[in-house]
């Protein structure tokens, strides 16, 4: 691991979209605090710099030089580019599945990067996923690869902004099931999976976010929680016994709460995290509040993964260089430097 400047991974995402234009512009803009690697195509990052800011330096490396000899040294006025060269001409804003194996190609050099060491934390800009899928590979998304890759078992998926004129404290979503139709969520909340997941966010909290003893707030899955088994008996099955066991077993959990009154300041002013039962019950009010400066991250893996909390804007990348916001980019580097710092003491 680096001893000063944290060495962050930063893949560039859909070429298509605004993942490139934003992880170059956040890169240049955090170079004096850290050090950003992007993973991408450097003659495309090239060209797509002298549109954005002309006073932006690349410095390319093969994936065979970076495997021979590791990430070489670089200036604080330089980025450094571990090129994975696509297979077609770019067109912002029109997708094209030639490029996608070169896109899931920047996710399997990061992770090699921050496995072997030489960088110590991955963020991601925001990919396509059909258009891996229609270069006939299978894949799901960000979480569920870099799952399958280190062979974690279980993640969480957590959304996390900090404070703000309009959020007097930071604010963490995480969600027990992710992107599921809203009639199979029920069916898959279960005791065990529930309990890891709160093992998962406790455990995280500490490590990753220094919370000596993290607070929890679980929300209930129905209206009114259940409101005692006439709307519903997944709190009183399910919710409420994982939740005791979890204070047994040292845990700082609470709930079920009613989702629709959770989101107050009365109860967040105190909190460290809220678990919600699914997707669209927590992520709204968190993407509300912050939306473009929020930090999507995988909880559980053996390693710090941050993301953005937008996707490929592709009408936006159709409009040329500087529609788009770094916003959550430029968090997203900077909260995965802060988590690499944190793990070093």
């Amino acid at each position: 691991m680096s001893q000063q400047r944290a060495v962050i991974a930063v893949t560039v995402g859909e070429p298509a979209g605004i993942g490139p234009e934003i992880s170059l512009r956040a890169a240049w803009a955090l170079r004096s605090e850290l050090r950003p690697v992007l993973v991408g195509d450097a003659a495309y990052l090239s060209m797509l710099a002298s549109e954005v800011d002309p006073a932006i330096r690349l410095m390319g490396v093969s994936q065979q030089a970076l495997r021979y000899s590791g990430l070489p040294g670089c200036g604080k006025d330089q980025i450094t580019v571990i090129d994975c060269p696509l297979d077609a001409h770019v067109v912002a804003g029109q997708l094209d599945p030639r490029n996608g194996r070169a896109v899931l190609q920047t996710l399997v050099v990061a992770l090699e990067s921050v496995q072997q060491k030489w960088c110590d934390a991955l963020v991601t800009a925001p990919l396509q996923k059909s258009t891996i899928n229609d270069a006939g590979i299978p894949f799901t998304g960000h979480t569920e690869y870099f799952a399958g890759q280190t062979g974690t078992d279980q993640v969480v998926m957590m959304l996390a902004c900090n404070a703000s004129a309009s959020l007097p404290q930071a604010l963490r979503v995480a969600l027990a099931t992710t992107h599921l139709p809203l009639k199979e969520v029920a069916a898959v909340i279960g005791f065990d999976s529930l309990l890891k997941t709160l093992q998962i966010i406790s455990q995280d909290l500490q490590s990753k976010f220094g919370l000596a003893h993290p607070r929890i707030l679980v929300a209930g899955l129905n209206p009114h929680a259940g409101e005692s088994g006439y709307l519903g008996r997944e709190e009183i099955e399910v919710i409420s016994p994982v939740i005791a066991h979890a204070q047994s077993l040292g845990m700082n959990v609470s709930g079920p709460y009613p989702a629709d009154t959770l989101f107050q300041q009365k109860y967040l002013q105190d909190a460290d995290c809220v678990l919600a039962m699914y997707h669209d019950q927590g992520l709204p009010v968190l993407k509300h509040a912050s939306f473009g400066l929020g930090v999507n991250i995988t909880l559980g893996l053996p390693l710090i993964r941050t993301s953005v909390d937008h996707g490929t804007a592709l009408d936006l990348a159709k409009l040329g260089v500087g529609h788009a916001d770094m916003g959550s980019m430029q968090v997203a580097i900077r909260m995965a430097a802060e988590m690499v710092a944190r793990q070093a003491k």
